[in-house]
């Protein structure tokens, strides 16, 4: 089947932050006078609340149980303001889009709150960059589930088998991906490959070696 779609992750593939997500959740803690969070636990929170429309859910289970004043909309706001101050494209990743969108069309599937990953977007300037942009916290579940991966293809108007996923988590983007039917780019950072990936790309090397990499399952 001839692909006529890319589709891609938005974190850590398009998009990186330029601090580490630890700081930056110890700083917007402090601000609110809220308590040591983890990043594993907040990553955790993140995957048992990703179809809302903010993150004060991820927070109020994570401060539930703990003695604090702050509020867990406060420290929300303090931490999406954090996180879209601190990110940067990916080198020659609206290029890269722009350059696919001549032959192919090209979405957006990122996992997480509606505010927050919209947010992203407004700070890197990408509301008009892809063909479909679809959120998790508009839907009934987020990735790995297959649904999130349907409601990308109803976007994009393609069949799975007409379209590539390029994310970076293995479990997440790669396997989410082909359990849906679609064949999947695994974006590295010196991290090992996932067995379930179509092929793999560094993540400093994307911008170069993508364009050819979708042209070769033609």
């Amino acid at each position: 089947m001839t692909i006529r779609a890319v589709a891609f992750d938005l974190d850590y593939t398009l998009a990186v932050p330029e601090r580490d997500r630890q700081t930056l959740l110890d700083e917007a803690s402090a601000a609110v006078d809220g308590p040591s969070l983890s990043r594993e636990s907040y990553l955790d929170a993140h995957r048992r609340n990703l179809t809302n429309r903010t993150r004060e859910p991820i927070f109020d289970d994570l401060l539930t149980d703990r003695e604090t004043d702050a509020s867990a909309g406060a420290l929300a706001d303090t931490y999406r303001e954090a996180i879209t101050d601190a990110l940067v494209p990916v080198a020659g990743a609206e290029e890269l889009v722009r350059s696919l969108r001549e032959e192919y069309r090209v979405g957006l599937l990122t996992d997480g709150p509606v505010c927050a990953q919209q947010a992203k977007l407004d700070a890197l300037g990408w509301n008009d960059l892809f063909d479909a942009v679809v959120i998790t916290g508009d839907l009934a579940a987020g990735k790995p589930d297959d649904r999130a991966f349907r409601a990308e293809l109803d976007a994009l108007g393609t069949t799975a088998d007409e379209t590539i996923y390029v994310g970076d988590s293995a479990e997440l983007d790669i396997a989410g991906a082909r359990a849906a039917g679609l064949r999947a780019i695994h974006v590295l950072d010196n991290g090992e490959s996932s067995p379930a990936a179509d092929a793999t790309i560094e993540r400093d090397a994307l911008a170069e070696r993508l364009p050819a990499v979708v042209a070769g399952f033609n």
